[in-house]
Formats: structure tokens, sequence, C-alpha cells
């Protein structure tokens, strides 16, 4: 049986996943206005991800007899300084998503749900995931060293992510 408190906090998730997509969203915003395509269309696709696993969520909350409710979400930041400060904040806020998702699977060992520890066992991997992409592209950026040439490659790369 999933307890009120695991559904209050997988709701809380489910709203840290929206507020995600409101983050790359903005982000891919940021670079289609700058010229970065490439960059826009990869944080687009992070956008979706996102928005996969609030409804994710979402089903297995209503799967558990609890009720997903959606909170309001604030106005993500709107413009970056750079192309490495993006990816900074997108490092930073995968991490961010990490520790949630680390505490959810905390709790539900310490309620003994093992559904939702189960449940939770594929975000885990996601999250792995997640933060090993958006790393090798600071890494990429890293070595470009901000070379107009450069970006200009890199941003044709990762526009053709699938």
């Amino acid at each position: 049986m999933t307890s009120k408190n695991m559904l209050d906090k997988l709701n809380q998730q489910m709203y840290e996943e929206l507020n995600s997509f409101y983050i790359y969203a903005s982000m891919a915003s940021d670079f289609e206005a700058r010229g970065y395509l490439g960059f826009a269309g990869w944080m687009k696709k992070q956008a979706e991800e996102e928005m996969s696993h609030a409804w994710k969520i979402y089903g297995y909350i209503n799967s558990r007899g609890g009720k997903a409710v959606f909170q309001a979400i604030p106005q993500p930041k709107a413009d970056y300084a750079s192309v490495v400060e993006t990816f900074k904040a997108s490092l930073a806020h995968e991490q961010h998503i990490t520790a949630c998702i680390d505490k959810l699977v905390f709790l539900a060992r310490d309620e003994k749900d093992l559904a939702t520890e189960q449940f939770l066992g594929w975000f885990v991997s996601e999250q792995v995931e997640e933060e090993a992409s958006v790393q090798e592209v600071l890494d990429k950026l890293k070595v470009l060293d901000g070379s107009p040439s450069t970006l200009y490659l890199l941003d044709k790369e990762l526009g053709a992510r699938a």
C-alpha cells in the first residue's frame, strides 16, 4: 500500500518534472532566439522527456489510489549569458532532480513500499543518463573553448539528437 505521505511526495516530484519541462523549454527558447537551433532542438527534446516523466508519475499516483494534483509553476529564467552557462544550469538542475529522486527512494525503503521503490528504479537509472548527457556536452564545450566555428559544429551535432 502506498501511504498518503508517499503519494504527496510523488505529487511533489511530478511538480519537479513539470518545472523541469518549463526550465528546458525556456532554455530552448533562449537558444532559438540567439540562432542556436541545434542547441534549441536538444533542449526541446529534454523538455519532452521531462513531460513524459511527469506523466509517468501521474499514472503511478493514480494507479496507487491517489490523485495527481497540479501546482503552480514559477516562470523560469529566460536569458542565459552563454551556451556554457546554460548547460551548467542544466547540469545543476539534473543534480537537483537526482537528489529529489534519491529522497523518494529512501522514503520508499523506510516505508517498506517495494512497489514504489521498484517504480522509482527507472528514474534512478534515467537520472544517471540525464547527468551524463549534459556533462558530455559540457566536456565538449570545454574542449571547444568558445570558438564560434566549433560552437557552430556542436550546435549542428546536438540538433541531430533523436
